[in-house]
């Protein structure tokens, strides 16, 4: 073990800039989208901007303190840490209040709490705890199906609480996989699937059963013919027809009516810009009408007036689009793709395994959350609900992310001090 350095002496400082930025420019959007000329006092608590600030404050005591503390506690603790999360998780389906529709809230005194976005750094623990290890192989059936055993518990809990988006969140972690070490073919095939069920909605089933089976028969022609090969090739290509025929099934009884209606909008099955289409409707006209250096700040008319729902929470980027323009859209997206570069190359640099896969993992639910947020508010993706990190209004949110990049820089910190 090497000599204890000061705490702030080696913070990489660029990740901390980056967020200080992102945690500004999404404060003063949130109080664009929600501008009161009765409550024009930032501290007024009666407003969300009054109230993001004062989550802002407590996530900046919160970065500090996690720097203050040693660099060895969330490795030995990760998977305790994992434990509580699901506790939690559990919890909240009993005891939770539901709001939105999904029983995923504790409410003490006012104050909101969703344990779902806390499970996201949990699992991101708990799985570079896991992958750490020296002896671990992705490639043993055992262990690749316990590192999906970490990933699936919290998502399927989530799931159960109604709140399907935060549950698709946990699919990022295959990235983490990957860079540990797994089978590309599997990721391959990860990929093919949801490819595969936009297809089954658009084309006709027969179609896509026939190109299955030339596919099948050109593996089969170019691969050796062998038993196992034979019998392999068969399998997925029965495998996939099931899949095929399956997801109308999955659509009309599994998700929700409104869940149900938004995949439609999307795919162009329906058109309903008075309901499910709506939202996404008024984001793209409060996008474009923002043009190339946008209308200024307090000037956007869609937001001013309220035509975009949720607007300070799932779609704040209408905000950005609309007052700012291409200009500012441009520097955000820009700031969140440094943020996701320099997670990486820091990452990268890591002496200890465990930091280097939790590294990964905080780049793969950032990546997530910021590539699926902005899809949906210009209609390239299904509505799913998840925040945009560090911008949309909500405690939860903040916090969780926050937590997530200061346990990470306290990590990067600490490399000095080992061997």
């Amino acid at each position: 073990m090497r000599e204890r350095h000061g705490v702030f002496e080696h913070i990489d400082w660029w990740l901390v800039i980056i967020f200080l930025l992102l945690v500004a420019i999404g404060w003063i959007n949130i109080y664009a989208a929600v501008f009161d000329e009765n409550h024009i006092h930032i501290f007024d608590m009666h407003v969300k901007y009054g109230k993001q600030l004062a989550w802002i404050l407590a996530a900046l005591f919160t970065g500090f303190v996690i720097l203050l503390i040693d660099g060895k506690f969330f490795s030995q603790f990760a998977y305790l840490i994992y434990a509580v999360c699901i506790i939690l998780l559990i919890a909240v389906i009993f005891l939770g209040k539901e709001i939105y529709g999904s029983k995923s809230w504790f409410v003490f005194a006012g104050i909101a709490v969703q344990p779902g976005e806390f499970a996201k750094m949990g699992t991101a623990l708990a799985l570079a705890k896991f992958l750490s290890k020296i002896e671990i192989d992705l490639k043993k059936r055992k262990d690749l199906l316990l590192a999906t055993g970490i990933i699936l518990i919290p998502a399927f809990l989530i799931f159960l609480e109604h709140d399907t988006g935060s549950a698709i969140v946990f699919s990022a972690f295959i990235l983490v996989l990957y860079r540990a070490g797994l089978s590309e073919k599997l990721v391959i095939g990860l990929v093919f699937v949801p490819l595969l069920a936009v297809l089954s909605l658009l084309i006709n089933k027969f179609i896509i059963i026939g190109v299955l089976f030339i596919i099948a028969a050109m593996f089969y022609l170019y691969s050796k013919r062998k038993i196992r090969n034979i019998l392999f090739i068969s399998l997925i290509y029965l495998v996939s027809a099931g899949f095929v025929f399956s997801v109308d099934f999955a659509v009309n009884h599994i998700l929700e009516p409104h869940q149900r209606v938004r995949v439609k909008v999307l795919i162009g099955k329906e058109t309903d810009l008075q309901g499910a289409g709506y939202n996404v409707n008024q984001s793209l006209i409060a996008i474009g009408s923002g043009g190339f250096w946008g209308k200024g700040f307090l000037h956007g008319t869609q937001t001013k007036f309220n035509f975009v729902p949720k607007q300070s929470t799932d779609f704040i980027f209408c905000t950005i689009g609309e007052e700012w323009g291409f200009i500012g859209s441009f520097i955000v997206i820009g700031l969140f793709c440094a943020l996701l570069v320099r997670i990486i190359l820091v990452a990268e640099r890591q002496r200890s395994r465990f930091s280097r896969f939790y590294g990964y993992g905080i780049a793969s639910i950032i990546f997530f959350h910021f590539t699926i947020n902005i899809g949906m508010t210009l209609s390239l993706i299904p509505v799913i609900g998840i925040p945009l990190p560090f911008f949309s209004y909500g405690g939860s949110s903040l916090l969780a992310f926050t937590l997530m990049l200061f346990i990470f820089i306290r990590q990067d910190s600490y490399r000095y001090e080992l061997l």
